[in-house]
């Protein structure tokens, strides 16, 4: 079969399954309610951070230059670096171009053919190539069950062992019982590794994230990204000093990728600062969240992630174009993105929107999730 006719059938595939997926560009100035955007506390658009990201654009330039080891370091990412880690209570971060990258850093510098992964099954994408191309054994554990993680690290026999959860999970946005991970990861000597991509901003005291809150923690290993809740783009790994030391030695998704542009950079630090001074903005979330969840008839969620599951992926995508139509938009989980095979319309909280769109896009989501569920 030539390559051409493979890639037709590919597409034809996806097509029949209601699984082909398209860019479809979007305006700066549309006029829709966006609650498919992960930048949760609106700090994307927010004024300061705007005019951070601009003025280092204009003071440093539209790019980096160059790798961090080489010319790529500024002295932004150093500030951002260190107040990143003191806003969560870690001592040292690094900070990388997004948080796939982060990931597939922490991972493949940790872990080799002598180590042992334990992964929970519903770890993000990022985690999971993470974990395959360190080539170390991989052990998929059921999502969130602590006694199979406690079972699979009894059986590492002597090798170096890491466990992959994340904080708040992206799809059905439930949150990992981090506290007993913790401490099954010190009975055995463990490395714990936190994804807190949707925790910091959302979670914690003052949106610090889940990891904040673990007493005297050094095995855990935290990873963020700048993009969701600080509205910009970028990722990082927080730790002790000496795992940064070994990140910048030994990670080759940091080590050979030019460094996060200045002015992400920028607005990150900008909306960390913001977040800093508003810490009650994470309770915003949680009170939208909450009345959207009861209104719609689903469980709360830990995080700003509403999952609401829906018969089949077509009806799925006719229930986001419909929610579309009436000037309200949100995301559509399908299969392989989903971890139980079940699509769903994925809503995420903003705490940056009006009270009145977001009383709108309440009535309007309510509607068409009626309309649709029953579909089949």
């Amino acid at each position: 079969m030539s390559w051409d006719a493979w890639l037709a059938e590919q597409r034809e595939s996806r097509e029949r399954a209601g699984l082909q997926r398209t860019l479809r560009p979007r305006a700066a100035d549309e006029q829709v309610v966006d609650l498919a955007s992960n930048d949760y506390l609106g700090f994307g658009t927010h004024p300061d951070v705007q005019r951070a990201a601009s003025a280092a654009a204009l003071s440093w330039g539209a790019g980096s230059g160059a790798s961090r080891l080489v010319t790529g370091t500024t002295t932004l990412h150093a500030e951002l670096e260190a107040e990143i880690a003191d806003f969560t209570g870690r001592d040292s971060a690094l900070v990388m171009s997004t948080g796939y990258h982060a990931n597939l850093s922490a991972v493949t510098a940790l872990a080799d053919r002598d180590t042992l992964v334990v992964s929970d099954a519903h770890v993000h994408a990022s985690l999971i190539d993470a974990a395959r191309l360190s080539r170390a054994t991989v052990e998929v554990v059921p999502h969130n069950e602590v006694d199979a993680v406690r079972a699979a690290l009894a059986g590492a026999g002597g090798r170096r062992a890491i466990v992959l959860t994340e904080s708040v999970y992206s799809v059905l946005g439930d949150a990992a019982p981090l506290s007993a991970l913790a401490e099954v990861c010190a009975d055995h000597g463990a490395l714990l590794l936190v994804d807190e991509a949707h925790g910091l901003g959302v979670v914690g005291d003052g949106g610090r994230g889940l990891v904040a809150a673990l007493d005297e923690a050094p095995q855990v290993v935290m990873t963020a990204t700048l993009s969701k809740s600080l509205g910009a783009m970028g990722g990082a790994v927080l730790g002790s000093a000496a795992l940064i030391d070994h990140l910048v030695n030994r990670a080759r998704p940091f080590i050979f990728d030019t460094a996060l542009a200045p002015a992400p950079a920028a607005g990150a630090l900008a909306a960390l600062r913001g977040l800093r001074d508003r810490p009650e903005l994470p309770d915003v979330i949680h009170r939208r969240a909450a009345q959207l969840a009861d209104r719609l008839g689903v469980a709360r969620a830990a995080g700003a992630v509403l999952s609401v599951p829906m018969p089949s992926p077509q009806v799925a995508l006719t229930a986001q174009a419909a929610a579309r139509d009436a000037g309200v938009r949100v995301g559509c989980f399908r299969p392989p993105s989903v971890p139980d095979g079940v699509a769903r319309l994925r809503i995420t909280t903003q705490a940056g929107i009006g009270d009145d769109d977001w009383a709108r896009a309440v009535e309007v989501l309510a509607g068409v999730v009626e309309q649709h569920r029953g579909e089949p």
